[in-house]
């Protein structure tokens, strides 16, 4: 039969209950992986929003037109 170590442990002080309650719950979250992000769908006003990608190619006085309406 093998003791198993605390995860972890309380070095200072005398927290609450709730307060433990707390610290647990943050660990959990903590060390579970994070979830990746969903993708949504851009709608065509937020697309309009954004640079296209063919304006964002260097070339000589690039800087200049960027200012420029298309």
């Amino acid at each position: 039969m093998s003791v198993e170590e605390p995860l972890f442990r309380v070095v200072r002080g005398v927290p609450t209950a709730e307060e433990l309650a707390a610290l647990v719950g943050v660990i959990a979250v903590r060390s579970r992986p994070a979830a990746r992000p969903t993708p949504t769908a851009v709608s065509a006003w937020t697309r309009s929003g954004r640079p296209a990608a063919a304006a964002l190619t260097p070339a000589a006085g690039a800087w200049r037109t960027s200012g420029l309406p298309r």
